[in-house]
């Protein structure tokens, strides 16, 4: 009998106890729907949070460890601390991929339009956030490209009104250890100071893995008549020694082999600091003015240890920009949102291999050592939008918006073009891998509309539809990081067009909110045999989520976040001789989810047992190789000693299972996992001080 079976058998039983009133879901405030303060209830689409007590009983070391709690999501963890998103899609990687969803922290995007990283979310705070605010489906009307498959919106810690200082010092195996410090000023007349601070290291339960990781994040707030004014400062930096995958079907059972690092070499070093300032007027008549301009700046280098030859990347950015925005009285029978968002970066690409290659004749000879990329790229984004919302009557609100974006690419060559090594020697078979494009300029225009409403079927239960269109322009490095024979990449922007459907509610004993979405996507972007860049690829998305809270008894809850999805792919390419038409695609279980039983005898204690389950998914898109999922148990506790100490304690993958974080399969080496964390105790202690 698998574990799952057995855990969803305790949660029926304990169904059968007296309830108690369950959590008030719909007047929960959110601010990602629309950029201003609203209650759920408010919004005609799917949004889900993560709340302050969730992320503090969770403490995750890795962020896929909170979003499990999200319907829809299901991002595979890498090593150290990357990730592969996927928020109702399959999970995201290779040529296109990156920028599925936008990434954001206090509503500003984590990187400039155009310039993704995959792995971007661990330049967030979210060790340190209030909460974390997922939109599910596309919100390009609001948001622009990027916002295809979602939102997730980490909000940071507010400015608290009275003086504070406290301290977490946190431990757990393979050498872990983390600590984090939170101080407020309090309030001085107008103004109020707060700091927060994170630094965290892991030895890795994998050979030769780990990293080191500090993260500093100050505000201010000034509150005048009328007036308020919030300033952020945040500043990250990880070295990370990357593992990177094990090789051999089945091998992630294997607890010697799953330990091993083929890849010792691998390293990741990022550093990410942004400052911003949200100016928010109360005008007459109860209209609100918002204006966020910010700075940007990003560094990474890493050693590309998947690739011949192990060229390493260094890449960064530095960006300036605005969000501004005009609400009317959200009273009103009619409320009008009215906004620009203009973004201005200066981004660099630099590769090169300092070692020979190592293979075939054929790689030595076209991968040669040197510079294979070495390019300035300056992009400009301007983007108005607009949102009316219409009270009907008391029954039903009306919703509709529509954006137009503008990005335009100058982009600066620094090497020979061509496929040419660095110094113009040509390579043997044909040509080097690598093609760098002559200077040039792109332009990409995009619009996105959506139209909502909401239906009260009763005080507190309330049907809703949202009909929402997503784009993606070409990133830099699609546009420009060229191989073999293609001389331009002729890419169009990827689109998503989405229909959605949902029941939420709220009662004495149970919160929920059911929904039922289908989207089709265009334009996809892919590397085809030939190692283009192309971009007509097609794809399909079905699903339906369920967030439920029951409350089973005085100091007994469920918790249930449960989606069920088919993606599929829609074009006739044949990779290996076989069309992928209609196959699921690689890396998208049709039922994943999460359980939570929870537990709270007194307002000290406070305990969790969480099932999360990944149902087996196709590793190939040929649909020949397959990963068979796992389930996995968590316990948590946190336990208040006094008004000033607390104690936690987190004991995961309960039943030490064997189990891949993430399967894939290669033609070049087979089947390849990275294997997920043994059984793993952590402790912690934090103390208010003041």
């Amino acid at each position: 009998m698998r574990k799952g079976a057995l855990v969803a058998g305790l949660l029926l039983l304990f169904s059968g106890s007296s309830l108690t009133a369950a959590e008030n879901r719909l007047e929960t405030v959110t601010v990602t729907g629309t950029r201003y303060e609203q209650p759920l209830r408010d919004h005609a689409g799917s949004l889900s949070l993560l709340s302050d007590s969730s992320l503090e009983l969770v403490s995750h070391t890795h962020i896929q460890q909170s979003l499990v709690r999200i319907p829809g999501a299901d991002f595979a963890r890498g090593n150290g601390q990357e990730y592969l998103p996927s928020l109702r899609s399959p999970v995201l990687s290779g040529a296109g991929a990156c920028g599925g969803l936008l990434t954001a922290e206090d509503g500003i995007p984590l990187r400039a339009a155009g310039f993704c990283n995959i792995n971007e979310l661990f330049e967030s705070g979210s060790e340190i956030a209030q909460r974390i605010e997922v939109v599910r489906g596309p919100a390009g009307t609001l948001y622009g490209s990027n916002a295809m498959h979602g939102v997730i919106n980490v909000i940071g810690p507010r400015v608290e009104e009275n003086r504070g200082f406290s301290i977490g010092l946190e431990g757990g195996p393979h050498d872990y250890v983390r600590t984090s410090i939170s101080a407020n000023s309090g309030r001085s007349g107008s103004h109020a100071l707060r700091a927060d601070l994170s630094l965290a290291g892991d030895g890795g339960y994998r050979d030769a893995s780990g990293f080191d990781q500090q993260k500093l994040r100050l505000a201010h707030r000034h509150d005048g008549d009328n007036l308020s004014v919030t300033t952020r400062l945040a500043a990250t930096n990880l070295n990370q020694e990357t593992a990177g995958y094990v090789e051999g079907e089945g091998v992630y059972r294997n607890g010697r082999l799953s330990r091993t690092n083929p890849n010792p070499e691998a390293f990741r070093d990022a550093r990410a600091l942004r400052l911003s300032s949200q100016v928010e007027m109360d005008l007459e008549e109860g209209a609100r003015l918002s204006l966020t301009p910010y700075l940007r700046k990003t560094e990474m280098e890493f050693l590309q240890h998947y690739l011949p030859g192990q060229p390493l990347e260094e890449n960064g950015q530095r960006s300036a920009g605005i969000r501004a925005s005009y609400r009317t009285d959200p009273r009103a029978p009619w409320q009008l949102i009215a906004g620009l968002d203009a973004e201005y970066t200066h981004a660099f690409l630099l590769e090169r291999q300092d070692i020979p290659t190592q293979g075939s004749d054929f790689l030595r000879e076209t991968i040669p050592v040197g510079k294979h990329y070495d390019y300035r790229v300056d992009a400009l984004m301007a983007a108005p939008f607009v949102l009316a919302n219409w009270q009907v009557n008391n029954s039903l609100a009306l919703n509709a918006g529509l954006r137009y974006e503008v990005m335009v690419y100058d982009y600066d060559n620094h090497m020979l073009a061509g496929r040419t090594a660095e110094d113009g020697t040509p390579c043997d078979f044909g040509g080097c891998r690598f093609s760098r494009p002559e200077d040039r300029e792109d332009r990409f225009e995009n619009w996105s509309p959506k139209i909502g409403g909401i239906y009260q079927l009763a005080e507190n239960r309330q049907l809703f539809f949202n009909l929402a269109h997503g784009f993606r322009a070409p990133q830099a490095t699609e546009l420009y990081r060229l191989q073999r024979r293609q001389t331009v990449a002729e890419l169009d922007p990827e689109k998503i067009a989405s229909v959605e459907i949902g029941l939420r509610g709220e009662g004495e004993k149970l919160g929920y909110e059911l929904v039922a979405y289908a989207m089709r996507k265009d334009n996809v972007i892919f590397r085809d045999a030939d190692f283009f860049n192309q971009s007509n690829g097609e794809t399909k998305h079905r699903g339906v989520e369920l967030a439920l809270d029951y409350a089973l008894a005085e100091d007994w809850q469920l918790a249930i976040s449960a989606s069920y999805a088919e993606h599929r792919y829609r074009d006739d390419r044949l990779l290996d001789g076989i069309s992928i038409e209609n196959n699921l695609m690689d890396s998208a279980p049709r039922h994943f989810g999460s359980s939570r039983l929870l537990w709270q005898p007194t307002a000290q204690l406070h305990a969790e047992l969480e099932w999360l389950h990944r149902g087996s998914y196709y590793t190939d898109p040929q649909n020949l190789h397959r990963y068979p999922g796992h389930d996995l148990l968590n316990l948590r506790t946190r336990f208040q000693l006094d008004e000033r100490w607390a104690l936690s304690a987190r004991l995961i993958n309960l039943t030490d299972e064997a189990y891949a974080e993430r399967a894939d399969y290669s033609s070049f080496s087979g089947d390849r996992y990275f294997p997920g964390e043994p059984r793993a105790l952590y402790l912690e202690i934090q103390a208010d001080l003041l």
